[in-house]
Formats: C-alpha cells, sequence, structure tokens
C-alpha cells in the first residue's frame, strides 16, 4: 500500500502509540522531576514529527534526514527511559514495554531508510509534470476541431471548473480573439 499521508505510515501510527504510553507514566506516575518528564515527552514528540515533517517536504532525500533525526529522537527516549526506571517512576513491567515500542520503531525506521535509499523514487515534488494542460487541452482540440488557422482563448464558464473538467472541455469554452 502506497502511503498517500504521513498518518498511513507504520512507522508514523507506532510513534503516535508510543507519545501515548509516555504521557500516560507521565501523568499518571507520580513524576517530580519536571526536566526529565519535560525532556522525554519533547524526544517522544520529535520522533513523530519528524517522519512527518520529513513525509510533507516531498524529497526522498530530506525524508531520510528527517527519518534519521526520529530515529536518534528514539534512541533518546530509550535513553531517558533507563532514568525513568532508575528513578522508580515506572516498573519493570511499564519500562520493558515502551522500550520495546521504542526498538521496533528505531528498526522500522532504520529499515524504512534502508528501504528509501535503494529506491529510484525521487519523491512527490520530483514528480514528473504532464505538458502544461492547456496546451495539452487546446492542441487537442484545434486538431480535432480543424482550428489551426484561427486565434482562440479559453473562458472559464464557471469559477468552479476543476482541473478534470477543463481537459474534458467541460467547464470552459472557447472564444474568438478579437484584435
Amino acid at each position: 500500500m502506497k502511503a498517500k499521508r504521513f498518518e498511513d505510515l507504520f512507522i508514523w501510527q507506532r510513534a503516535r502509540e508510543l507519545n501515548k504510553m509516555i504521557y500516560r507514566i507521565t501523568n499518571y506516575h507520580n513524576f517530580s522531576d519536571e526536566s526529565l518528564k519535560d525532556q522525554i515527552r519533547r524526544a517522544a514528540v520529535s520522533v513523530m514529527s519528524n517522519i512527518a515533517e520529513g513525509f510533507e517536504r516531498g524529497g526522498k532525500d530530506e525524508m531520510i534526514h528527517f527519518l534519521y533525526i526520529a530515529k536518534a529522537s528514539c534512541g533518546e527516549v530509550r535513553a531517558q527511559l533507563y532514568i525513568v526506571l532508575d528513578q522508580g517512576y515506572v516498573n519493570q513491567k511499564e519500562f520493558l514495554e515502551i522500550k520495546k515500542m521504542a526498538q521496533i520503531i528505531s528498526a522500522s525506521i532504520y529499515k524504512f531508510i534502508e528501504s528509501l535509499k535503494s529506491s529510484t523514487f525521487k519523491g512527490l515534488k520530483f514528480k514528473q509534470e504532464k505538458r502544461n494542460d492547456i496546451d495539452e487541452f487546446s492542441s487537442t482540440l484545434f486538431k480535432k476541431e480543424k482550428l489551426n488557422s484561427y486565434t482562440f482563448w479559453l473562458q472559464r464558464r464557471n469559477e468552479n471548473a476543476t482541473c478534470s473538467q477543463f481537459l474534458n472541455g467541460e467547464g470552459y469554452f472557447l472564444k474568438k480573439k478579437s484584435f
């Protein structure tokens, strides 16, 4: 399945789960260390946010760059989890559950990076553009109607005409240009 939005990415969905876990333990446990609470939350948010930002940039190289940042933030979450455990803010079971999720995300990000590196896909912003829609439509229409010897211009019939209506000849009409 092709991801059309960052929300479609497995790694983003798992990063969202990680955030829920981190917020759950920092909200419902007796966290007296506000700095640690803030830092682990920011690191978890960074994982999710960098996956989204990389995807939205539209280029493969930028995506890879932001995925590396997300992976590093995932490592930061894991490191801080040890402090959380050592300070008694979570029990061993909670620690292992959250750590496992962070490890899965980190490994998945790595696999995604490697997959992108070997891909020929450059990114959505480099998608090969079609010829100019107006030129395509007008040249097709002129050939059909043998209107080559006249100068015409396209005028919208209504403001809500879509590009596909335009290409199908709907929502627009030709007028002879007066000189």
